[in-house]
């Protein structure tokens, strides 16, 4: 039976750092990322980043000691609840750990610290054609809004 945990990370940790950079890198470089790899620049100006965003928090998950999942996060405020959400930016497993349901585990964090908090919500985007993910965020009681919504965006 394998050990699964998932802990809050700290972006001012090195290991955390490294996790996260290598789980990104993986989750970038999987069919359902379709960046390829990151670059030890961008690699360099996440982690800075990061450490200038107040809103973020990010969780890692182990599986046997080892990282294996990486949630993400930014908090928000909602105008229309008067209370914090948490927003999911990316969410992944290694590919080497899947189908042992550290997703699952690792949800389950997001969602106990996110109702723990007092936050009104949590949201996330996911893929028309990522089937596994859109069933484990079902499964964790996940739907369209009310109403659905479209995602839009315009880069630059």
């Amino acid at each position: 039976m394998d050990k699964i945990e998932v802990i809050i990370g700290d972006i001012f940790n090195e290991e955390h750092q490294k996790a996260m950079i290598s789980l990104l890198d993986d989750y970038m470089q999987d069919p359902m990322g379709g960046v390829g790899p990151i670059s030890d620049e961008l690699a360099r100006r996440v982690v800075e980043g990061l450490k200038l965003q107040t809103n973020y928090v990010f969780f890692l998950a182990k599986c046997n000691g080892e990282y294996a999942g990486l949630a993400n996060c930014y908090i928000n405020f909602s105008t229309f609840k008067a209370k914090q959400y948490i927003n999911i930016h990316d969410f992944t497993v290694s590919s080497l750990f899947r189908k042992k349901g550290i997703g699952k585990k690792l949800m389950e964090a997001v969602l106990a610290y996110s109702e723990a908090k007092g936050f009104s919500k949590v949201n996330l985007e996911v893929r028309h054609d990522n089937s596994a993910a859109q069933a484990l965020y079902k499964s964790s009681g996940f739907a369209d809004g009310n109403p659905p919504m479209y995602f839009w965006e315009r880069y630059f």
